[in-house]
C-alpha cells in the first residue's frame, strides 16, 4: 500500500509576511499590487471577513475593505522560504511533487511502517512550524486524491479554528468520517455541499476511501 503525504502551507503568502513584520498580525492584509490591473495573491483571515478572496481584482478588494493595508507580493522572498520548506521534505523522502511553492506531495512508502504514516505528517508540521515559524496542512492516505481531501482536516491550526480533535468543524462546515484500510486508519474531510450527494455518490466514495476491491468470481 501507498503512503502519500499531501503538505499544503496555510495562507502561504501571507503567513510569510506576518512573520517577517508582526505589525501585520491581526490585521485586514491584502498582498497585492494596487491598481487596475492587479489581483489579490492573498488575503490575511481579518481581511477575508470582509469578502476578499485570492484571485479578485484589487480594485474591488479595495472597495470591500478600504481599511486593508496592501503589501506588493516579494516572490523571490516567497521562493527562499518555499525552498527551505522543500529542504524539509527531502529529509523524510526524495519523492517530492512540488504542485506551487505552497503545496507538494510526498511519498513516503519506503520510509515509514503503515501504522507510522501519519506521524510522518505531523513531524514534518512539526518541523515547519519549529524551523520556520509557518503553518501547514498535512494530509495522509494511500492516494493523492484522498490525501489532499484530508489535509484541511489535519491542519496545523485546527484548533485555533475550532475543530474537534476528531476533524469535526464546529458549526458544521466540515464533516468527518473514520474509514479503514487494513489498519490504516484514515480521516476524510468532507465540505457541507458533500451532504447533496446522493446514495450512490456517497457509496463510492466511501469504497475509494477504504479501497473496496471487487471480489473475483
Amino acid at each position: 500500500m501507498r503512503k502519500i503525504v499531501h503538505i499544503d502551507m496555510d495562507a502561504f503568502y501571507m503567513s510569510v509576511e506576518q512573520r517577517d513584520d508582526p505589525r501585520l498580525r491581526g490585521k485586514p492584509v491584502v498582498v497585492a499590487w494596487r491598481g487596475n490591473r492587479s489581483v489579490v495573491c492573498a488575503a490575511s483571515y481579518e481581511a477575508r471577513r470582509f469578502g476578499i478572496r485570492s484571485a479578485m481584482p484589487a480594485v474591488r478588494a479595495e472597495r470591500l475593505c478600504p481599511e486593508a493595508i496592501f503589501i506588493p507580493p516579494d516572490f523571490p522572498r516567497y521562493r527562499a522560504v518555499s525552498r527551505s520548506v522543500r529542504e524539509i521534505f527531502t529529509q523524510h523522502t526524495e519523492l517530492i511533487e512540488p504542485l506551487s511553492l505552497d503545496e507538494a506531495y510526498l511519498d513516503v512508502t519506503e520510509q515509514v511502517w503503515p501504522a507510522h504514516c501519519n506521524s510522518c505528517g505531523t513531524a514534518i508540521r512539526a518541523q515547519i512550524r519549529e524551523q520556520l515559524s509557518l503553518a501547514a496542512s498535512a494530509g495522509v492516505a494511500p492516494n493523492k486524491f484522498l490525501a489532499k481531501i484530508r489535509s484541511p482536516v489535519v491542519s496545523s491550526s485546527s484548533r485555533e479554528s475550532g475543530r474537534s480533535s476528531d476533524g469535526r468543524q464546529i458549526g458544521g462546515r466540515t464533516e468527518a468520517l473514520r474509514v479503514s484500510d487494513s489498519g490504516l486508519y484514515a480521516t476524510v474531510g468532507l465540505p457541507s455541499y458533500g451532504r447533496s450527494l446522493d446514495r450512490s455518490s456517497w457509496n463510492g466514495l466511501l469504497r475509494l476511501a477504504s479501497w473496496d476491491r471487487p471480489k473475483n468470481p
